[in-house]
This record gives structure tokens, C-alpha cells and sequence, in this order.
């Protein structure tokens, strides 16, 4: 029996900034997870994923990553992700930085 399919976001970096970016439903990139597309069915997602990398003109490193519907659009289910939704952690500036005001 297989394994129930976890929803999932395109994500990948911005190729200038290096800034964390998210797929959404009308094909932009996005900085914020909450605009991904929430992704449920595998097939799809696949498709999505081929779909964003052949942007090699403006990300890097696309990947599909769990995510789950929340309140305000799709969470990051694992660590990993919700780190880098909160951007680099080693600058004093950024988003990191602009939370803690």
C-alpha cells in the first residue's frame, strides 16, 4: 500500500538576490510561502516542479518541499523550511532583522 501524498510548494532562489522563493498558482515567484501553491496531488506537482526549472533565467535550485494549509496560505511543515522562510540569519539586515523591530 503506498504512502498517502503530502501537499507540497515549489520552492527554489531567487538567481540575483539568492532570496528564498515560492511558485504560485499564477506562475510568479513569490518571497512570501503563504502566496506558494499548495500542491495535493503528485502528478501535478511533478508537473510544477519540470515547470519551474526551466526558469534557469531567474531561480536556482527549485525542489518541492511539505507543506500544509494554513490560515494565512500554505505552511512549511519541516525545520528546514520554516528557517528559510525567515531569510539569511547572518546579516543585520533582512528579513530576519526587520522581525525583530
Amino acid at each position: 500500500m503506498s504512502r498517502a501524498f503530502t501537499p507540497k510548494v515549489v520552492t527554489a532562489n531567487a538567481l540575483i538576490e539568492g532570496d528564498v522563493v515560492y511558485l504560485t498558482a499564477d506562475d510568479r515567484w513569490s518571497r512570501e510561502h503563504g502566496e506558494a501553491e499548495l500542491i495535493e496531488d503528485e502528478a501535478h506537482a511533478q508537473l510544477r516542479l519540470i515547470q519551474a526549472e526551466k526558469q534557469r533565467n531567474l531561480i536556482v535550485g527549485a525542489y518541492l518541499a511539505d507543506a500544509r494549509n494554513g490560515p494565512n496560505g500554505p505552511e512549511p511543515l519541516h525545520f528546514r523550511e520554516a528557517f528559510r522562510t525567515r531569510g539569511p540569519s547572518n546579516y543585520p539586515h533582512g528579513k530576519q532583522e526587520a522581525r525583530h523591530v
